[in-house]
């Protein structure tokens, strides 16, 4: 599995956080940049619980194995076809690979953790997908300074792909096959409305907000530092792997400590961190101000491990990628509405896109403080 992330990601990230460029050189809108956030969401949102029920039905090797070629498939389409709407097509198969899949991954986690560890266990997984996360921009950025915006990220995609293919033959190799469970089986469990529990609805309440305030600014950021503070692609890539090495430095001790002594406030302060990430970046006019706003970015990591978690933990042990898909389909659903608004905002003013981004923040923090509830601990003396 970890391979698998490594190899994905490596490829998947090279090119990902620079469509918004791309789209730009290829003729695009501002619009269209919107609208490929939005897309983001939406099909993160719809692909969840599919991918979930998928993880179920034919076990994590055969789904996670498909998944891939999916998103190969969309590679292939923005490779072949040098247009800004190619790019919208193949989007639809590979920007959606991690949220397609992760109900796949965080089964398979589950059942190699035992419950008590679980934090540990999925901040394992998160620990390991930043590494490409952190590499990724700035091969990206190395291609883009090289040969251009629009070779640069074509060939970012023409890695991706043998990156893809080469993961597939290393999780047939390498992984344990794992049976599905019968069809008739899946058609006796739980509708989507009783997979979730009061506490795991308050989670997903708050999580909405926090949501948008990381979505609507998500698209812009590399616009706001490359062309309106004029930064350059791998000064970009550098703050990307500045980002992603404080979300791990940060990942295992605080899982470890979110296990022992409950959830709640890591998750709590986390949220924290998504919300002031707007504001510091609308002080950043310079690469060190932007170091400083990068920093702030990865520390949102914090506690996100810890959620994933608790989304583990309240879920019905029969029904867990179900439960941990559902969870997300209605999450980013709601929250794409936020991200198509983002192109609203931004042409107002980058400000205005900031500040409402923020302001929705605090309502969430707000509401998770007061809502709540140590889900971790209370769960110790619940079945799920």
């Amino acid at each position: 599995m970890v391979v698998l992330v490594i190899l994905v990601g490596l490829g998947e990230k090279m090119a990902e956080r620079f469509l918004p460029l791309y789209l730009i050189a290829l003729g695009g809108s501002a619009w269209s940049v919107g609208f490929l956030n939005a897309m983001d969401n939406l099909l993160s949102a719809l692909y969840s619980f599919p991918g979930g029920y998928l993880s179920d039905r034919l076990g994590y090797k055969k789904s996670l194995q498909l998944f891939t070629l999916v998103a190969m498939f969309g590679y292939l389409l923005v490779i072949l076809i040098q247009a800004w709407q190619a790019v919208l097509i193949g989007s639809v198969f590979f920007i959606s690979w991690t949220a397609v899949s992760l109900p796949a991954v965080m089964s398979l986690v589950s059942k190699a953790v035992p419950k008590e560890r679980r934090a540990f266990g999925v901040s394992i997984h998160s620990f390991f997908r930043r590494i490409p996360m952190a590499i990724g921009p700035v091969l990206g950025g190395v291609l883009i300074g090289a040969f251009g915006t629009e070779k640069g990220v074509r060939y970012a995609f023409i890695t991706a792909l043998i990156m893809g293919a080469i993961s597939i033959l290393v999780v047939e190799k390498f992984m344990a096959a794992d049976a599905g469970e019968k069809r008739e089986s899946m058609k006796q469990k739980k509708k989507i409305p009783e997979l979730f529990n009061p506490n795991l609805k308050s989670l997903l309440a708050s999580d909405i907000l926090i949501r948008f305030a990381e979505q609507i600014p998500y698209a812009f950021v590399v616009i706001w530092a490359v062309q309106n503070n004029h930064l350059t692609a791998l000064q970009f890539g550098v703050l990307t792997t500045i980002e992603m090495i404080v979300a791990m430095l940060v990942y295992v001790p605080v899982a470890a400590l979110a296990d022992k002594y409950g959830k709640k406030r890591f998750v709590l302060i986390t949220f924290g961190f998504f919300t002031a990430f707007p504001l510091v970046l609308l002080v950043s006019h310079s690469f060190p101000m932007f170091v400083l706003a990068f920093i702030v970015r990865g520390l949102k990591e914090f506690g996100e491990p810890t959620r994933k978690a608790l989304i583990m933990d309240l879920a019905p042990d029969d029904a867990k990628a179900r439960t941990f898909g559902a969870y997300y389909l209605i999450r980013d659903v709601i929250v794409s509405i936020a991200a198509l608004s983002s192109a609203w905002l931004w042409n107002i003013s980058p400000q205005a896109n900031f500040l409402t981004a923020a302001g929705f923040g605090i309502l969430g923090t707000i509401i998770f403080a007061i809502r709540g509830k140590d889900l971790s601990m209370s769960g110790k003396s619940q079945k799920s």
